[in-house]
């Protein structure tokens, strides 16, 4: 039997090196590309088994449709969300998709802490100015964590762990969810509410939900004008949670006091590749990185090697069990 060809698009360094280790168990003919999923790279996918794609390649119906005729039978997302997947015409070219729900919960939700210490505490601020010598502390008050409110929407397994992370600082926790799990809310010490609620209540606001039609700019205008003077906005999910004009329209008046973004609406230009020698021509994501109370990283919340690691192996075994005829534990279909 000849191995399965699978074409990953979006390949980095870091993919290949655990992808190439845990292939050492399948034995798959693995072909990177740099470039991500599109039309211009869609002749690379001639004669592949499978496809593996990451956040920033999109596979609307053109795409899948392209794939079908070149031959692809199974469409692997090497990521949780799936979002730039045209579900419905997936379904329609009997194309199925895969993908990997949970890597490391950890992973996400540490980073989300990290983003809120570091704006907190100026942390960015302090490290470039004692790099110049500068050693003065001012403009680097932070506040005590421990009594203050955290509103956290969504409480799925990365919020859950940010919770308890958060608990563990003293902080009081405002949690929305469309299907609350009110016996775990009363496990752990904490109450569900309105997300009006939550935005009047809380002093750091972080975003954990899937992007879906509902939950797209969730923080908009509206929602902004409810929110405490000063808030902290976190956002380690999806860019359009966050409308980010408006954003920027509240870190200008300071009704937004800090924005700690791991995650850019548009964000598929930049993340991952490295623009330092160029102009960067778009002027909301450069107004965003000129205020020094915003704190932008380029979608590395997964990025731990136990993330990475578990990535590669359920990505591989999704592929292993379609390839067997085995039943299919990670398909995404439209009504997931």
């Amino acid at each position: 039997m000849n191995p399965v060809k699978t074409a990953f698009f979006s390949a980095k360094p870091y993919d290949i090196r655990f992808f190439d280790i845990s292939n050492k168990q399948f034995g798959f003919d693995l072909r990177y590309f740099k470039g991500t999923l599109n039309m211009n790279t869609i002749a690379l996918t001639q004669g592949m088994d499978a496809v593996c794609i990451f956040v920033n390649d999109i596979a609307d119906a053109e795409i899948i449709a392209a794939l079908r005729n070149n031959g692809v039978r199974l469409l692997a997302l090497r990521c949780a969300g799936f979002n730039n997947v045209d579900l419905h015409a997936a379904a329609d070219n009997g194309l199925p998709v895969v993908r990997v729900p949970q890597y490391s919960p950890y992973a996400v939700a540490e980073h989300a802490v990290a983003l809120m210490l570091s704006l907190n505490r100026k942390i960015h601020r302090a490290y470039w100015r004692t790099r110049d010598g500068n050693f003065s502390l001012h403009g680097l008050m932070g506040f005590d964590m421990n009594a203050k409110t955290a509103g956290i929407i969504g409480t799925g397994k990365i919020a859950r762990i940010v919770i308890r992370i958060l608990k563990g600082f003293g902080m009081n926790i405002l949690a929305y969810d469309p299907f609350p799990d009110e016996s775990y809310a009363r496990a752990e010490g904490f109450r569900y509410t309105s997300l009006d609620e939550l935005y009047a209540g809380a002093d750091i606001i972080s975003l954990h939900c899937p992007l879906t039609d509902q939950t797209r700019y969730l923080i908009d205008s509206s929602a902004i004008s409810n929110m405490k003077d000063g808030v902290m906005i976190i956002n380690t999910g999806r860019g359009k949670l966050i409308h980010t004009d408006i954003l920027i329209d509240g870190l200008k008046s300071g009704k937004i006091g800090s924005a700690g973004l791991d995650v850019y609406e548009e964000e598929g230009d930049y993340f991952y590749e490295d623009k330092s020698d160029k102009i960067i021509d778009d002027d909301t994501l450069a107004r965003l990185l000129s205020f020094n109370n915003v704190i932008v990283t380029s979608h590395q919340g997964f990025l731990t090697q136990e993330a990475l690691h578990n990535i590669a192996d359920i990505t591989l075994q999704n592929i292993s069990d379609f390839i067997q005829g085995k039943p299919l534990a990670n398909l995404v279909t439209s009504g997931t």
